[in-house]
């Protein structure tokens, strides 16, 4: 038998000059980047909120805030590490993550395989357990006005019963 848990995480930031652009763990090039207390990664902060959830373990705001210096600039794999870690000690591993990123520019597709690669390294799962897909805004909003991203994630885990 084995028990099994859905989570889901959501993440946004502003984009802004003069920052670096983060996603899924890959340093994309663009003209902006996200803001944040840490990298700004979306995809990697989703991704750590859907594991937490699921473990029933908080949000990555609990366990990383803002407020505290020792966070800023971290780097997002750094977190999801200690996210896995958090899960593991309660006997939980991956089976798999599901995420979209939703922004105007630039193309995500070509950064994907990338993308899988860091995720599923620190998920310690294969890399077809990784789905990365993209979207656009429709030129709608806060996203379509290419003002900020966001990124969804469903993660599934299993513990032996």
């Amino acid at each position: 038998m084995t028990d099994l848990r859905v989570g889901f995480g959501y993440d946004v930031h502003r984009l802004v000059e003069g920052r670096e652009l983060w996603l899924g763990g890959v340093l994309i090039p663009h003209s902006t980047g996200a803001l944040g207390h840490s990298d700004a990664d979306v995809l990697l902060h989703a991704v750590c909120d859907a594991l937490l959830g699921a473990a029933g373990a908080g949000d990555i705001g609990q366990h990383f805030p803002d407020t505290d210096p020792a966070w800023k600039n971290a780097d997002s794999k750094v977190l999801l590490s200690s996210v896995m870690k958090i899960i593991g000690d309660q006997g939980w591993s991956v089976g798999n993550v599901d995420c979209t990123l939703v922004l105007e520019r630039p193309k995500i597709m070509p950064h994907a395989p990338a993308m899988r690669k860091v995720i599923a390294s620190i998920l310690a799962v294969g890399e077809d357990a990784v789905g990365i897909k993209a979207t656009t805004n429709e030129k709608m909003g806060f996203v379509g006005r290419e003002e900020g991203v966001c990124a969804y994630a469903v993660a599934l885990l299993r513990r032996p019963v």
